[in-house]
């Protein structure tokens, strides 16, 4: 079964806007192996469709993507009252003075800066959704 046939009172889903497929590969991963469904996408356009679409529990959001940037993704998606309440956490290489301001005023709701530390990752993950129901 897909995080798309899951329903609402299921595991936590989590949208990963990354386009990197190592990056990909391992917040999947480590999602996954904590109880979180996941939606994957490596563009920005597909992220909003996609948000519109499946309405996650939280979206994670690369912010140098192909196709328009994630900053423009953030700004669209916390623009329509659909996806605007849709918590969004910047997960990004972006580490200069200022990156984080600008992630935060482009309408993300945290940062993060990569290399993650999967510890301070699953604390913020578990800010915005909660934690995963556990496994019998």
């Amino acid at each position: 079964m897909s995080a798309d046939d899951l329903p609402k009172s299921g595991p936590k889903r989590i949208l990963i806007v990354e386009d990197n497929e190592l990056n990909m590969k391992l917040l999947h991963d480590v999602l996954e192996a904590h109880g979180y469904a996941t939606l994957k996408t490596g563009e920005g356009n597909a992220a909003i469709a996609m948000a519109h679409a499946n309405q996650p529990d939280l979206i994670l959001m690369d912010l140098q993507l192909p196709d328009v940037s994630g900053f423009e993704a953030v700004r669209q998606l916390k623009q329509h009252a659909t996806t605007r309440s849709i918590p969004i956490v910047a997960v990004t290489a972006f580490a200069m003075v200022g990156d984080e301001r600008k992630a935060l005023t482009s309408g993300c709701d945290a940062y993060l800066a990569k290399p993650i530390v999967l510890r301070d990752f699953l604390d913020i993950v578990k800010r915005f959704v909660g934690a995963p129901p556990r496994l019998v």
